[in-house]
């Protein structure tokens, strides 16, 4: 069994890069990883998309920091709670998922969590599904776990106070969720949360429900969020994240789009570079002796490189130069069989997949977001589509371009 680390400097850092706040306390967890008993930690991740994203990395990065030391990690797919749909900073209630779509979402998401944890070897991250232990759940259980809460601990969250002043309806299993997630901690029988600080509620539901069943103090660690200027977080519901199945190209282009006023705050949260070369960063971007455009660079390059490795990380780079600021068409690109020589542009856009649906492929027409260039002029330059219902005539070698970043050539 591997030796747990309890090297004051490194626990020092662990318990500070990033973190937002620890219940009951930094010092009551600090001294807890001094005294060297290994912990048992989780963080849960509900599937209710294809895939984990950057803002889901921020915890797993912090969950390898712990597993390095020594510590048992638990990472848990909410299988039974993806189905509900967590409610937090929602104004409107989710849609319910089933079964069967919670477990296709989260198909891949060991995959992609394991550019960060280690699943085998040594101290390896253990998987869990929390419908193992909910689905056994009958409705006394839920009873009895209800009345360790009250109605007024969970109508006083801010989005349940929105919906009352809006008029929009609270159902009751949206009540339900924060119970729900709190017994996860009962049945796993941790000692340490993590998650971002939105999650803060729901995490400390978990704690007084362990505390109430099996008299366990639970520690709270909550991360900060990667937010852009303005203070808005970066995720699903507001279209700026980066999802970790993109490829690596899309990745590092996504990342080079992200505002220069998020950059030390991805620097600190989604890599492992050093807090004080961070630091330095920061003074440096102060004296102006450093070209944001540069150090942004460096940060698309790192998380790609932690999600798709070395090679693909600098061949994106190598493609983002030439693609973005060369304004060249890539020399590898995917392509696309056609069968007609004319096809309407949004049906094309879903055939090539460079839209996921017809809607979003008229959406990105008329935003001006895609581009076609034919192969029979190769010294014409790309002409932007801007009308839904246009027919294009596709030659050979035809070019389709989505963005900046996404193109498929159509060959017969």
């Amino acid at each position: 069994m591997p030796k747990v680390i309890n090297d004051k400097r490194l626990v020092s850092e662990l318990l500070t890069r990033g973190v937002e706040k620890i219940y009951p306390s930094y010092q009551a967890l600090e001294k807890k990883l001094l005294s060297g008993d290994k912990i048992r930690l989780y963080c849960g991740y509900d599937p209710s998309a294809a895939s984990l994203h950057i803002g889901n990395a921020i915890a797993l990065n912090k969950l390898a920091q712990f597993q390095a030391l020594g510590h048992e990690l638990i990472f848990l797919i909410g299988d039974f709670t993806g189905r509900i749909g967590d409610p937090t900073d929602k104004k409107a209630a989710r849609q319910k998922l089933t079964s069967e779509e919670v477990l296709n979402n989260a198909k891949d998401y060991v995959k992609q969590a394991a550019a960060y944890l280690k699943f085998d070897g040594a101290n390896p991250a253990r998987v869990e599904y929390n419908s193992k232990w909910q689905d056994k759940l009958n409705f006394s259980d839920l009873i009895e776990l209800s009345s360790h809460f009250t109605v007024q601990q969970m109508i006083q969250r801010d989005m349940f106070q929105e919906r009352l002043k809006d008029e929009k309806p609270i159902y009751l299993h949206e009540f339900l969720y924060p119970l729900v997630q709190a017994y996860d901690s009962v049945a796993l029988d941790v000692d340490l949360e993590i998650g971002g600080n939105d999650q803060m509620f729901n995490m400390m539901c978990g704690r007084s429900l362990l505390r109430d069943i099996k008299q366990k103090e639970k520690f709270v660690l909550t991360m900060k969020l990667l937010t852009d200027a303005e203070g808005k977080k970066m995720g699903k519901s507001e279209g700026n994240i980066v999802f970790l199945n993109e490829s690596a190209n899309n990745m590092y282009g996504q990342i080079m789009a992200w505002p220069d006023g998020i950059m030390l705050a991805a620097f600190e949260l989604c890599t492992n570079i050093e807090m004080k070369e961070i630091k330095k960063m920061a003074d440096d971007l102060k004296k102006d002796t450093v070209n944001p455009r540069d150090l942004k660079m460096r940060l698309a390059l790192e998380i790609t490189e932690i999600n798709h490795g070395q090679k693909a990380a600098a061949s994106a780079r190598d493609n983002f130069i030439s693609t973005i600021q060369k304004k060249e068409v890539p020399k590898d690109m995917n392509t696309w069989r056609r069968t007609e020589e004319q096809y309407n542009i949004v049906d094309l856009l879903v055939a090539t997949k460079l839209a996921s649906s017809k809607t979003e492929a008229r959406r990105l027409v008329e935003q001006g977001a895609v581009k076609i260039q034919t192969g029979a002029d190769e010294n014409a330059g790309p002409v932007v589509i801007t009308n839904p219902k246009e027919d294009i005539n596709v030659a050979d070698d035809t070019i389709l371009q989505r963005g900046k970043l996404q193109f498929v050539k159509i060959i017969k």
